[in-house]
């Protein structure tokens, strides 16, 4: 049985009401939307947009949990892995029973415990219309979709055609393969953070669809000027009316079903920063039950205590998950180490994927910035109260290049997209290596997997939380496209035989740093590191480098389980031979080089001619020095010398 509803009332448009009884809408509560049962294919009569329709409360839908509980890891412990549930196993060579679904998630999450993840972020899988930007893309001969899914037209429904099940029993089946993934990923040590588009919704400006908010209130809904325009900080064509006591109500029961429901472990909120402007409808009576003296504010304002936050931060179900929030908008409020947390919100960290990338690819200036990304952003995040937690650390994401492109284009490469390449970021701070494209020098080829090693290796060894973005494990390429939000192809799926094949000796080297992150106990600190754990090197012991032209970073770490460990980046063009902290009664011994051929780039204990390769460094050990290429990165651990 399904259901919708029709309301009465005036089409006002300059009044900011777009009530329309011959319209069926959606119950904002809904939590399936039932309309086409398979991803990208048209409606009737080729209709991208045809009826859509709620699925009634069944008690034929149950689900056996088995038990299942939170594992409420610290964060400080967390590796995230950002996912497309679809372009996970979509590709033919995943070999799953049911490709590009949350049970063809379930089919490889096997592939995440090797990697050492224990945290998925989900991008967008509450219900969306893939067929929205639906139109042919002459470039490649396809059509375009919306294939990431920040349009979101129903948050209580999950995305149904990422299910095998599809529109079957009305959609509560497909609610039940989430439910499995979700319980599958925990048997596994592995939680399930969902990434929510709280900022905007799927009904667009003035010239958008009716489907469920416009429909039901628009005026409450949705951000409006005096004369019904639409605020648009969103870029998207709308703004959800976030701190207005009705939406931020909604907001706060979504994200409890989401939690006790459906047993997700936390979210990360896009565009985050719209949550904290004020609604319109303004009236602090409403707000905070008693007028505010001089309270002036005008639609939009940045709040220093948003209410929504506020209640998410202090409600007793939601302040015990993980809260990440992408803390900017497209209206310029940009509040990274700023953003109002209660002690409660972590950020991903924009500075730290600037920074790092300015500064292995040997741009001067950057290394005192450098150090406090390795540090946890201290200078974000310690006056605020926060901790390196607080961080979500990243070099990549969905949006902009993949690793692999960062190190092998200058420029975008956006034409697959039908926009003349117009579209996507300009500002990447990516290096080629010297050569742009794929088709390179084997000179060129060497340095750029040296590079994709020192920045997993550099997002390994910083305090905060680390990010991997899907398919950087083994150097997935998009050919330089850094916008691909309209490619459901090859372009954007995750290439198992790429991954399985023999150039995936990336893969090794990322599993070996992920536990040896584990591994470590001070590697994830709850607290900023000081002078009595960390000590700063130059090119000699103790006299670290923060000019202008610095481009080495060194430092030592004290361990309880590794004792003391040493790490350095020579990002200068030019070679350099170090001098080692003098330890008494013990040496230095390699693990980690990234200017090594793999296997050799990480000696782990169970590698072949691992004696042999050591052998080679004893000369220079012995001397207490090391020999560094350019643009490369060790670690080395200090143990006990033999007589």
């Amino acid at each position: 049985m399904l259901y919708g509803y029709k309301f009465d009332g005036k089409l006002s448009p300059e009044k900011g009401h777009y009530y329309d009884y011959s319209r069926i809408v959606l119950d904002p509560y809904a939590k399936a939307v039932i309309r086409r049962g398979d991803f990208g294919t048209l409606g009737p009569d080729g209709d991208c947009w045809p009826q859509m329709a709620c699925a009634v409360p069944s008690s034929n839908s149950k689900f056996d949990w088995e038990g299942d509980l939170p594992l409420k890891y610290p964060q400080k412990d967390l590796i995230i892995y950002e996912m497309h549930v679809r372009g996970f196993t979509r590709h033919e060579s995943s070999r799953t029973e049911f490709p590009g679904t949350y049970r063809g998630v379930v089919e490889k999450l096997d592939h995440l415990k090797e990697l050492g993840i224990n945290c998925i972020e989900l991008m967008p899988c509450n219900e969306f219309n893939e067929l929205e930007y639906f139109s042919y893309n002459s470039v490649l001969g396809d059509y375009k979709v919306n294939y990431w899914g920040y349009s979101t037209v129903s948050y209580f429904s999950p995305m149904i055609r990422y299910s095998s099940a599809g529109v079957s029993n009305c959609g509560y089946d497909a609610i039940n393969e989430v439910k499995l993934l979700i319980r599958e990923a925990h048997k596994r040590g592995i939680e399930v953070i969902m990434d929510v588009v709280f900022n905007h919704t799927a009904e667009g400006n003035e010239n958008g669809p009716i489907l469920s908010f416009r429909g039901a209130d628009n005026s409450v809904y949705y951000m409006l000027a005096p004369k019904g325009e639409f605020y648009n900080y969103s870029g998207c064509g709308n703004t959800f009316n976030c701190n207005h006591p009705i939406v931020r109500q909604f907001i706060v029961d979504c994200l409890r079903y989401w939690v006790t429901e459906m047993h997700v472990d936390g979210f990360r909120f896009d565009l985050a920063s719209i949550m904290t402007r004020g609604s319109s409808l303004w009236d602090a009576v409403n707000v905070y039950g008693n007028p505010i003296e001089g309270d002036l504010l005008t639609t939009g304002t940045p709040l220093s205590s948003p209410p929504l936050i506020d209640m998410i931060s202090n409600d007793p179900i939601l302040r015990g998950v993980k809260l990440i929030a992408e803390a900017w908008d497209t209206g310029g409020l940009y509040q990274v180490g700023k953003f109002p947390h209660w002690g409660v919100w972590s950020e991903w960290n924009g500075k730290y994927r600037d920074i790092v990338r300015q500064f292995i690819k040997g741009t001067d200036g950057f290394s005192g910035a450098f150090a406090e990304c390795l540090c946890g952003s201290p200078n974000l995040y310690q006056e605020g109260g926060r901790k390196p937690w607080n961080s979500i650390n990243f070099v990549c994401a969905h949006d902009g290049f993949t690793l692999a492109d960062l190190v092998s284009y200058n420029k975008k490469h956006n034409l697959a997209n039908g926009e003349d390449n117009n579209d996507g970021e300009n500002h990447n701070n990516s290096w080629n290596c010297g050569q742009e494209g794929e088709f390179v020098s084997i000179s060129v080829k060497k340095l750029r997997k040296r590079q994709m090693r020192n920045f997993f290796l550099c997002l390994m060894v910083s305090q905060g939380v680390p990010m991997i973005y899907m398919g950087d494990e083994y150097g997935h390429t998009k050919g330089g496209n850094n916008n691909t939000y309209c490619h459901d192809n090859y372009i954007n799926y995750f290439r198992w035989d790429k991954k399985e094949d023999s150039s995936s000796d990336f893969f090794r080297f990322c599993c070996l740093m992920t536990k040896f992150r584990q591994d470590c106990e001070s590697l994830g600190l709850h607290d900023f590191p000081t002078a009595e754990r960390l000590q700063w090197h130059g090119h000699a012991p103790r006299t670290p480098d923060w000019s202008e032209k610095s481009r080495f970073v060194a430092f030592s770490l004290m361990d309880s389980v590794k004792g003391e460990i040493y790490i350095a980046f020579n990002t200068s063009h030019l070679a350099v031979t170090i001098s080692l902290p003098e330890r008494p009664g013990h040496r230095w011994e390699p693990l980690v080089d990234t200017s090594k051929p793999a296997p050799y780039d990480f000696l782990s204990s169970d590698l072949p001619g691992r004696d042999i390769a050591i052998q080679q460094y004893a000369h220079f050990l012995d001397a207490n020095i090391y020999p560094m290429l350019s643009y490369s990165s060790i670690i080395l651990l200090l143990s006990p010398a033999e007589e």
